[in-house]
């Protein structure tokens, strides 16, 4: 964070209040702890959808209002997650989803790797960052070695990786951020080391773009991929990539479709409106702290008041949840995002999720696709319950929250 983004937040909070006004889906009630799997949507960025559908529209080019529009709800994409990832413009890749675009990616990196390479993946990962490249290696012949983290801290450290690397791996993917239990790596500790033995470093940054501002640079992540509804917008994917590294690769793709990059990678007509939707979660983000300066600046400031508010309600939920008996937290990282999975003695998670949406709260159980770590902590497909915040979230939230959960176990 800069010095002056600095000074514009030191002591600031987050406008709550100002914030939940542009989610409709609020007034209807529930309180909600589900972000993790999708976050609400606010106004802005419904009616950036509505308009693009609604006005004139056609493929991209400069000749009529059509074409110009659609132009421009690309360009102006592409521009907006250029500043909220600090990447360039042109390595911005948008997709169906992040799962996708990474069984996309896996495919054309594989085509680089031969018998015999290895490849080094983890159990903290979202599956969607772990069996591509699974698939992937099989067809290819290329070993696959897997990170453990600490079931009892929840830590996955670059120790792990050192252990799992050799002169023959290619290709590292792992987690910014455990979408299951919060954990944090050390991002640029595992790119050193991926780095330091010829390897790429993909990085999952679905969960982690919700609740910090990313820097791809300093992550010093070759690929990075997120997904636009975790973070207020509409459900799509993104990656981008290194410019020499994209140059390398060749999608399959139609003869007559653009060969630059990114538009090699997007095969067919782009989501128009879901781009300029996205363009608009990112503008509401750059607008939470009532900065001046670069929307890049005025990110830097909304993101910090995000993280602070996030982490204080967390310490709130931690506290109460402490109290509750046979309470079993499983985010435990010193580095975590505002995500926490809870298990219970002898209750099945699901049977606390349905009490809790009785109660108009809604966190839910299970696994979310987070397999190998789901297994690694014994929980398997039940999981646990997760209770997810979001910048919308507030102190009312965590009441009604903290009261149905002592209800159910106390009451």
């Amino acid at each position: 964070m800069s010095d002056s983004t600095h000074r514009t937040t030191a002591g600031a909070e987050l406008d709550v209040a100002r914030i939940r006004a542009h989610f409709p889906a609020l007034a209807q009630g529930a309180a909600h702890f589900d972000g993790p799997g999708g976050s609400q949507t606010p106004d802005v960025v419904a009616d950036a959808i509505r308009d693009t559908l609604l006005s004139p529209l056609a493929n991209r080019g400069t000749t009529t209002a059509a074409e110009r529009n659609a132009e421009r709800a690309v360009t102006q994409c592409r521009a907006a997650l250029a500043d909220l990832l600090r990447t360039t413009a042109d390595s911005v890749i948008v997709g169906r989803s992040m799962t996708a675009l990474t069984f996309d990616m896996s495919r054309m990196l594989a085509a680089q790797w031969s018998p015999g390479d290895e490849i080094v993946v983890s159990r903290l990962d979202h599956d969607a960052n772990v069996r591509p490249w699974v698939i992937a290696a099989e067809r290819a012949g290329v070993t696959v070695r897997w990170m453990d983290f600490d079931v009892r801290t929840g830590e996955l450290t670059v120790d792990a990786l050192h252990r799992q690397l050799s002169g023959r791996t290619r290709l590292v993917a792992v987690t910014a951020a455990s979408n299951l239990i919060g954990t944090m790596p050390d991002i640029p500790a595992f790119a050193d080391a991926a780095h330091d033995a010829g390897a790429r470093l993909y990085v999952d940054g679905v969960h982690y773009t919700a609740h910090t501002l990313v820097d791809v640079g300093a992550l010093k992540a070759d690929f990075f991929a997120c997904s636009p509804y975790k973070f207020l917008g509409p459900h799509c994917g993104v990656v981008t990539g290194r410019p020499e590294l994209l140059e390398e690769l060749r999608p399959d793709k139609l003869l007559p479709s653009p060969d630059r990059v990114p538009e090699r990678f997007e095969l067919g007509t782009l989501p128009y409106e879901l781009m300029a939707g996205t363009t608009a979660a990112v503008t509401f983000l750059a607008g939470l702290a009532g900065a001046d300066g670069s929307r890049r600046q005025r990110l830097e400031a909304g993101m910090a008041l995000v993280e602070r508010h996030e982490d204080r309600l967390r310490a709130r939920i931690e506290d109460g949840l402490s109290r509750l008996p046979g309470v079993t937290v499983h985010s435990r990282a010193r580095r975590r995002t505002p995500t926490l999975l809870v298990t219970f003695d002898g209750v099945e998670p699901a049977a606390v999720s349905t009490f809790l949406a009785g109660r108009g709260v809604n966190a839910p159980a299970g696994s979310f696709y987070a397999h190998e770590t789901a297994e690694q902590l014994g929980l398997g497909k039940p999981g646990g319950l997760r209770i997810g915040l979001a910048p919308y979230n507030d102190d009312a939230d965590v009441d009604r929250l903290l009261t149905a959960l002592d209800d159910y176990f106390t009451g």
